[in-house]
């Protein structure tokens, strides 16, 4: 095994403390830090490690990170920090406002190749494995018709967008793919489908004392790139029911497609996934990501990548002969 792969992790929520215990099961990572705009010293990690320093505290410690892995909010967080780490570090991100990727891709990109850096955007289950997922069935199947349908389950990016709102103490936000819509594509049918008949999405939401109501149900629905587009359910809640009945954060969906083949054969696609914990999940994507940022970045690969630029042979902690004897 060459050298240990040394993490940071920055940002200390609920993906920050998954990659935490995902490193646990690679090997050939160790952990440097975890960065944290909270106070340092109230931090009590997962792992009991006592690496916990402010996040304003980074760039002091570029020649101890070999990977920063970065765990903020797509809403408001990575916009601002993903540029400025990138050009300290090799990084690896989660960014998921799809509509807004292109934009993130170029000042992330830029700001990597000015610093002589590799920076992974965009990775977890979507964006990430499923839009892999959705290039190799497109390419497959070039004449046919592209679905993916989210959930049920709790959106993390879509949860935080909410808690960003003035007046909201806590919030979940469950999606839920419309049954017949799902059906309609599993029966061969290859229906035009709106954003709104694909899904809907629940809000439960914990306000602030005194809060307005009314004002926070309007800017939830009315969120561009989360919430206009979807019929969308807010239900205010207190914090007893949100502990007891929204601690857990499953997830999943599908990535499907049905097309035909020119001899008039008919065929569908479709994977899935089924999570108990989607930051669980998500964590255990960067982390295989970030040995990919660390592979690239040593063949002298800068500047912003994404899935579709790296083979998965990079992922991987087996050699090439081991995969081509056991998993091809």
């Amino acid at each position: 095994m060459d050298k240990q792969i040394r993490i940071g992790i920055m940002g200390y929520g609920n993906i920050g403390k998954a990659v935490e215990l995902a490193l646990g099961q690679n090997p050939d990572m160790i952990l440097a830090g975890i960065f944290t705009r909270r106070d340092p010293a109230g931090i009590v990690t997962k792992s009991g490690i006592t690496k916990v320093f402010s996040l304003s505290e980074a760039e002091q410690h570029i020649n101890n990170i070999d990977v920063a892995i970065l765990c903020g909010g797509s809403a408001t967080d990575l916009p601002e920090q993903g540029p400025v780490f990138a050009s300290l570090f090799n990084t690896v991100d989660s960014y998921d406002t799809h509509a807004k990727i292109p934009e993130y891709y170029a000042v992330v990109d830029k700001a990597a190749r000015k610093a002589g850096k590799t920076s992974i955007i965009s990775t977890g289950w979507d964006p990430g494995l499923f839009s892999l997922l959705r290039v190799i069935e497109e390419s497959v199947l070039p004449q046919g018709e592209a679905y993916t349908f989210w959930g049920p389950g709790v959106s993390q990016g879509h949860s935080d967008a909410i808690r960003r709102i003035a007046g909201v103490n806590d919030a979940r936000q469950y999606t839920i793919p419309i049954e017949n819509a799902v059906e309609r594509v599993r029966s061969g049918e290859m229906p035009e489908l709106s954003t709104k008949e694909k899904h809907l999405r629940d809000c439960y939401v914990v306000a602030e004392e005194g809060a307005d109501l009314a004002r926070i149900e309007e800017e939830i629905k009315t969120m561009p790139n989360y919430f206009a587009d979807y019929e969308t359910n807010v239900t205010f809640i207190n914090r007893e029911e949100m502990d007891a009945k929204h601690a857990a954060m499953p997830h999943g969906g599908f990535v499907m497609r049905t097309g035909e083949t020119p001899d008039n054969s008919r065929h569908i696609i479709e994977f899935g996934l089924k999570l108990d914990s989607n930051p669980a999940f998500t964590g255990s994507v960067l982390v295989a990501y970030a040995r990919a940022a660390y592979r690239l970045s040593r063949e002298g690969r800068i500047g912003a990548k994404t899935v579709f630029d790296i083979a998965p042979a990079y992922l991987s902690l087996r050699l090439p002969e081991e995969l081509r004897r056991d998993q091809l």
